[in-house]
């Protein structure tokens, strides 16, 4: 893979640098704390990560973060795993969350859109006494700190003042979407068992009413735990027996009062996608995201008071918990809760422009979608308020950037970002004053020391090695849910380079301080000494016409050899025949490489997801290789379990 890239898709001018909020607090930080005053971007990065502990306390003062008692250091103990910051410390989330009410009470704080696109605001004034009266009845109803609430909400408005009661009484929070089947959600709701259920009673998608009063009703039988059920009748249906009703606890003018709880409290579990047995329960801090998410929002995104903070994402992703901390900065939020591509594939980019978003967060699938849709953002929509598309959940292909900057505006901030669940924040993407390079993430995070490392933990330059993070991050997680000895955090990332975090992608650290993704390591294609990731693959592949998505797996044999076939599942009225095949391997061997010509090229009926729309690559690793189906994938986590009988019938006549 080349990395000359001389000519940047996109250069920062002087004035927009001038202005970012992270060329203003790269002076400060100077002159306060004695970060370096010259060489721009890189050299502020190097010495967040070399200074971590300077860092993190010139960012909390940067932030005006309230610690209610003081730390007594920033960084108490900094192995990884069990990194301790800012030990002594006592604060609240939500009180941060909040703080805008102050000077900007009448001023939307949310603007909710269905799939009508109309959309409608909640103040912040509004939104804290809610949160204040919501807070208020959960104490009531013996809600204590460290007590687990659980969301099966769609993306309304209800969810985020649920989450900001929750972090205010100091409670843990949880949530999955209602496109969740029972058994998706009790596989994560049942490790952690929560007392209060916050539920709907269903949902629209695509044009379309979906009841879910059974599943609900399947929930409280099988979580024991829950003192209490909250409805929110959004198709209008009446409350089940026992449950309580959102308005009544809504409806009193209460002014909140945020639970002061140590820096390391619980503040929200996430799940992984649970692919392959139970879903991760991974539990975040209250300090560790209000610090991580506050630079990440501040600084690398370049949001403020007067932003409009739009990312398609549903409850069940943490791009949701990572989009209400916009509050954070003070900025107003979109929730959008519809199809992305309903009535038409143009969507997103029309509540874009109701909106007025300022930054606009989407997948890379969907600007791929978009791109072979032949729609035309800038032409159809006034997009005139977008200043950054951002785009994550999987490497946005060169194709994406160059149609992003051809079809919405040639002067656009294109940030493609990568992290994960896990962090709830990212390792790389967003830089406001540095160029966007086709293919690239702009740069490692602040405070983030982001490397590739060979298999003996030899750095790498212009070269794919595995993603690591040597340094602790404060949002890393404080811990697993049911996991008492640590054994099972200990194993997801610090198992193959000790005290280092190894995230599982295939990267490539440019010598110009840029980054690739190339995919997941542990679904590498690994031919004859040559790796590459899948998502170099499908970038190639799916730009053909004919390939709707495409999966491909590589799989050593037992006589050392290696099978590597190619999934495709194509367009309406496209047939796989001599001439696409051949269309099919030209095509990588021409922009890749002859080595990763799959063996077979096979039609299939679809390509398998987890619930937040991630191709399931080691898994149908797992079936052609012979293992069952209920140990190879965990059925609650997939999106269309029937596209697997496929995948085990074709390992079977392999057999």
């Amino acid at each position: 893979m080349s990395t000359d890239s001389p000519q940047p898709l996109w250069q920062p001018d002087p004035d927009r640098i001038a202005r970012a909020r992270i060329t203003r607090f790269h002076a400060w930080a100077a002159e306060y704390h004695g970060a370096p005053a010259e060489g721009g971007y890189a050299a502020l990065q190097r010495w967040s990560v070399d200074e971590l502990d300077t860092f993190w306390k010139a960012l909390t003062e940067w932030f005006d973060v309230r610690f209610s008692t003081p730390y007594a250091r920033v960084l108490g103990d900094r192995s990884m795993p069990g990194a301790q910051w800012f030990p002594g410390a006592t604060l609240n989330y939500a009180e941060h969350a909040l703080r805008a009410t102050d000077t900007r009470a009448d001023e939307p704080a949310l603007l909710y859109v269905d799939e009508t696109h109309e959309p409608s605001a909640v103040t912040w004034a509004e939104l804290r006494r809610q949160v204040g009266s919501l807070a208020a009845e959960l104490r009531a109803l013996g809600v204590r700190p460290g007590d687990r609430v659980s969301g099966y909400l769609p993306n309304v408005p209800q969810a985020v003042i649920a989450l900001l009661a929750t972090a205010a009484v100091g409670a843990v929070w949880t949530s999955c979407a209602p496109d969740f089947g029972a058994r998706s959600v009790l596989d994560r709701f049942q490790q952690v068992e929560p007392v209060v259920l916050f539920t709907v009673d269903g949902y629209r998608y695509g044009g379309k009413e979906h009841d879910r009063r059974e599943i609900v009703a399947e929930l409280r039988r099988e979580l024991p735990t829950l003192r209490a059920v909250v409805y929110i009748p959004l198709l209008g249906t009446e409350a089940p027996e026992g449950a309580l009703d959102w308005s009544a606890l809504t409806s009193a003018d209460t002014t909140p009062v945020y639970e002061q709880v140590p820096f390391d409290h619980p503040l929200w579990v996430l799940y992984s996608s649970g692919t392959t047995g139970l879903p991760k329960a991974i539990v975040q801090s209250q300090g560790g995201i209000l610090v991580e998410h506050l630079k990440q929002l501040g600084l690398h995104c370049d949001l403020g008071p007067e932003d409009r903070f739009f990312w398609y994402t549903s409850t069940g992703w943490m791009m949701w918990n990572f989009l209400v901390s916009g509050l954070l900065t003070g900025t107003t939020i979109v929730l959008y809760d519809g199809s992305p591509g309903y009535p038409d594939t143009g969507a997103q980019w029309r509540i874009a422009e109701r909106t007025k978003a300022t930054l606009y967060g989407t997948s890379a699938a969907y600007v791929m979608a978009c791109r072979k849709a032949g729609v035309h953002p800038s032409r159809d929509f006034d997009l005139s308020t977008v200043q950054c598309v951002a785009t994550t959940g999987s490497p946005l292909p060169p194709d994406g950037f160059r149609w992003l900057h051809d079809e919405v505006r040639d002067d656009l901030w294109i940030a493609s970002v990568s992290g994960g669940t896990d962090v709830c924040s990212c390792f790389a993407g967003a830089v406001p004053t540095l160029p966007v390079h086709v293919g690239e993430l702009q740069a490692p995070c602040l405070g983030t020391d982001l490397q590739s490392w060979d298999p003996s933990g030899t750095p790498l330059v212009d070269e794919v090695g595995e993603l690591v993070v040597t340094n602790p991050m404060p949002s890393m997680p404080i811990h697993f849910w049911n996991d008492p000895d640590g054994s099972r955090y200990h194993d997801s990332y610090f198992d193959t380079y000790p005290g280092v975090w190894r995230h599982g992608d295939w990267i490539t650290v440019t010598s110009r301080g840029s980054v690739v993704i190339h995919g997941r390591s542990d679904s590498t294609l690994n031919r004859q000494g040559v790796r590459m990731g899948s998502a170099d693959i499908y970038e190639a592949v799916e730009r053909l016409p004919e390939i709707r998505e495409s999966l491909v797996i590589g799989i050593e044999q037992p006589d050392g050899g290696y099978w590597m076939p190619l999934f495709v599942h194509l367009a309406p009225g496209a047939v796989l025949d001599e001439a696409l095949l051949n269309r099919i391997k030209q095509t990588i061997r021409e922009q890749l490489s002859p080595r990763h010509v799959p063996d077979e090229i096979i039609e299939v009926p679809g390509v398998p997801h987890t619930l937040t729309g991630k191709r399931i690559e080691v898994p149908v690793k797992r079936l052609l290789q012979g293992t069952p189906l209920d140990k190879a994938v965990n059925p609650g986590s997939i999106d269309n379990l029937d596209l697997l009988s496929f995948y085990e019938d074709l390992a079977r006549k392999r057999a």
